[in-house]
């Protein structure tokens, strides 16, 4: 069965554009031209992505995305008219995996959703454990303490890049090669949207130190203890 990717964009010509290069490219291809309809279909069919416009009317795509989060940890694609980092680093911190602005090159941006599908696919790897933290990138599972926690394809492939050698120091650089490609321009903003999205979800579930910035140097695994019990 077709790879499907579900377009959400009320311009039809931007839909006619990625309908085509999409189809070209092997994708089973369906179109939403407001968020409202797209978090239904995103619920009926389950699609294995999402390109979601920002621009949107009525409910814009930071809030479809929001939504989106609430049912699904399907990979989402933002398509901007704007080049501003505030509106990158947002969109990755509601849990986007990527961000392409607009005027694109269709090759380029079916180029960035086979990466992101690579990325979400189940590898041979073995499941990671650190303290009480457990990472099944095969799986696209995170757990702690045995409770599942959510993240996204670029969060898992941040964490298992850390899990793999939980006491080296990793540079940004490094890290930003792991997830993204060799090669590929990533803003330090954009990694540590990641970053902080992962510690934030991390220690919500309850484990607080799982990831140690060395400052200057880069990033590592935290002892990944439990926290301890409140009093009731």
């Amino acid at each position: 069965m077709a790879t499907g990717i579900l377009i959400v964009d009320d311009d039809p010509q931007i839909r006619d554009v990625l309908r085509i290069a999409l189809g070209q490219a092997g994708f089973a291809v369906a179109e939403a031209a407001d968020g409202r309809t797209a978090l239904a279909m995103v619920a009926r069919a389950a699609p294995d992505l999402v390109v979601l416009d920002i621009g949107l009317p009525e409910m814009d795509g930071f809030e479809a995305c929001r939504r989106l989060r609430r049912i699904s940890q399907v990979p989402v694609l933002f398509l901007s008219a704007q080049d501003g980092e505030i509106d990158r680093v947002v969109g990755l911190e509601l849990g986007a995996d990527d961000y392409v602005t607009k005027p694109f090159s269709p090759r380029e941006l079916v180029a960035r959703i086979r990466a992101i599908l690579k990325r979400a696919q189940p590898e041979a790897v073995a499941a990671l454990r650190r303290g009480c933290l457990e990472v099944d990138p095969g799986q696209h599972l995170c757990r702690v303490t045995g409770v599942p926690v959510a993240v996204t394809a670029r969060e898992m492939a941040v964490l298992a890049r850390l899990m793999a050698r939980p006491d080296q120091v990793l540079s940004r650089p490094q890290l930003v090669d792991a997830v993204y490609g060799v090669n590929t321009h990533v803003s330090d903003r954009t990694l540590d949207s990641h970053l902080r999205n992962l510690r934030a979800k991390l220690a919500a579930a309850g484990c607080a130190d799982a990831i140690e910035t060395v400052h200057g140097v880069g990033v590592r695994m935290g002892p990944c203890n439990e926290a301890p019990c409140r009093a009731g």
